[in-house]
């Protein structure tokens, strides 16, 4: 287990024990130890006794100790089995913390959503102290809002279910090979449900593998051609799975990927050229025949256009720049020298500066840029001028052992505080290598104040990129008013980057935002964020969402070279 998830399995067990109204000191003791954890700068593993720590105590140690031997906690898993499971969803209404859940458990008998409803409706709740009318409404609003099934998903919702689906697909021997299709291998953002092509000759025999290894709450719909599920997931998502031979696997799947749009212009390519296509093949309309293909490379070619990537199957201009084109010329992942936006057990970061490195190195990276989050934000563990200064020293000594094989460059996320102000004096950010600037506080500023603060951030001259330019969150949290066409104006004149941050939930900027800035000349970096070893893997979602804004690698900081990269930083900006 490494730090982070240590953390999170304290925080359960305080939550759980405040759930059951347990001994206040008691809960305070495992959130008192999830905190000594995560302001030690070591990882677990150089951690030798959690108990030496201020703030961890004989028995939360036993539990840490007991968490890094065997992956699980007894305590937790007691806890687990003693407490209502659907109080743990009670936790994401807005005004419900523990202590208010424990109340409404014990003294009303509320175990979930449908029996804190009608408490509430039954106006049991108002009575509690504590509580009141109000409260009350706002509970109960809460409740139905959370009740209503959403139409559409967010991409790392539907990311996460695919891996599952995945893993079962990958094990069934009848199946020769799949694909995700629809919006989820367009990358759309937000999506109804999930579509695969599977090329098999057993549709039946893989059907009831599916049904088997998969957790289905319901088949709607089953044939030689086609199984439709609905999964025992937290929404029920539907997911299409679409059975076809061999020979048919290219054109099926071209057919189930491309937006309404894309397919229609295809098919007006086709029928100029007296045939038709489907989900089958491309037939003849005079002879009949059919023809089939080894890959959507030769289906392509067979209407004289080069390979059109599935991410810009939307039927805009793609079809007629393929026509012209011999290859569409964007970034790829093999593209990728290095990640410029990662944070370590310094902030709130789960590993160490030399364990991020390895697991770099491993991708095949020639260097990366640690920049754990500045002193303003607390809340994640900002580092003060000293313990910047400490962690450049740490890295001096990691590039000493490094050679030539690999370089850790210093920087900062640093905070672009609400009055414009940024977190460091310029004699500080002089010593680093890399500056990033973000906002992450006073969200609900108007356009021109949030514009201000951006503005002058990007008017330093040590600072090289800013981060999640929208602070948005797909599908919870629309982000802070920005004037996109201004912010690209002014990263234009400043020499300043923006970032298309990978995370499966950011997504930040949009692929519509990285073309126009790409348009404009102005340099992106494609980055993680990655506050762990297996965030680091987000790096693919990034380069397909920029592969949908047609991003080329000469636009993307972190496909330069190490030695590229290095030159670049050391010259002025817009130089």
């Amino acid at each position: 287990m490494n730090k982070k998830q240590v953390i999170k399995v304290l925080e359960e067990i305080a939550t759980y024990l405040e759930l059951k109204g347990e001994n206040p000191f008691k809960i305070s003791a495992y959130r008192k130890a999830a905190l000594a954890l995560e302001n030690d700068d070591r990882s677990m593993q150089q951690i030798e006794d959690p108990a030496s720590l201020k703030g961890i105590g004989k028995g939360t140690a036993q539990v840490i100790d007991e968490l890094l031997e065997t992956g699980e906690s007894v305590l937790l898993n007691t806890l687990k089995a003693e407490v209502p499971e659907g109080l743990l969803a009670l936790l994401k209404l807005p005004g419900l913390g523990g202590k208010k859940i424990a109340k409404l458990y014990q003294e009303l008998g509320v175990v979930d959503l449908e029996t804190l409803k009608q408490a509430c409706m039954a106006e049991q709740v108002q009575a509690l102290e504590g509580f009141g009318k109000k409260t009350e409404e706002k509970i109960l609003k809460a409740v139905e809002a959370s009740s209503q099934r959403p139409e559409q998903f967010p991409i790392e919702y539907m990311l996460k279910l695919s891996a599952q689906i995945e893993v079962v697909l990958m094990n069934i021997p009848a199946i020769d090979r799949y694909s995700k299709a629809g919006s989820l291998r367009r990358q759309k953002e937000m999506m109804k449900d999930i579509d695969y092509v599977i090329a098999t000759e057993q549709p039946h025999e893989v059907a009831e593998a599916i049904k088997e290894g998969l957790e289905v709450s319901e088949v709607t719909g089953q044939g030689e051609t086609k199984m439709s599920v609905i999964l025992k997931d937290e929404w029920g998502v539907s997911v299409d799975f679409r059975f076809v031979t061999e020979a048919e696997f290219a054109t099926a799947l071209h057919h189930f990927t491309g937006s309404k749009d894309h397919n229609v212009k295809m098919r007006q390519l086709a029928k100029a050229q007296g045939e038709k296509i489907s989900e089958y093949g491309v037939e003849n309309e005079e002879t009949g025949e059919r023809l089939t293909f080894t890959s959507e490379k030769a289906f392509f070619a067979h209407f004289g256009l080069c390979e059109i990537p599935a991410e810009i199957r939307m039927g805009r201009e793609e079809i007629a720049e393929a026509a012209e084109r011999e290859a569409f010329d964007f970034v790829t992942v093999n593209h990728i020298k290095a990640d410029l936006h990662m944070h370590t057990t310094y902030s709130d970061g789960a590993y160490t500066i030399e364990e991020m490195a390895e697991a770099a190195r491993h991708k095949g990276y020639d260097y990366i840029v640690i920049t754990d989050h500045s002193k303003s934000l607390r809340v994640a563990g900002g580092l003060d001028e000293k313990r910047l200064l400490q962690q450049r020293e740490e890295i001096e000594r990691l590039n000493a052992n490094y050679g030539s094989a690999f370089k850790i460059f210093a920087g900062t996320e640093m905070d672009i505080l609400s009055d414009g102000r940024l977190d460091f004096s310029n004699e500080t950010l002089e010593a680093l290598d890399f500056v990033i600037a973000a906002i992450h506080t006073s969200f609900s500023q108007d356009e021109a104040t949030i514009m201000r603060r951006l503005r002058q951030a990007m008017e330093n001259p040590h600072v090289r990129l800013i981060a999640h330019p929208t602070g948005r969150i797909i599908g919870r949290r629309k982000g802070y008013a920005v004037n996109m066409e201004l912010l690209i104006q002014w990263a234009r004149e400043t020499g300043t980057a923006l970032e298309l941050n990978a995370n499966p939930s950011r997504l930040d900027l949009t692929s519509e935002w990285v073309k126009r800035a790409q348009d404009a000349q102005v340099k992106l970096a494609i980055n993680t964020d990655a506050h762990s070893l297996d965030m680091l893997d987000d790096m693919p979602v990034g380069v397909t969402a920029a592969r949908r804004g047609w991003i080329r690698p000469e636009t993307v900081l972190n496909t330069m070279s190490r030695g590229r990269f290095e030159a670049f930083i050391k010259e002025p900006k817009n130089a």
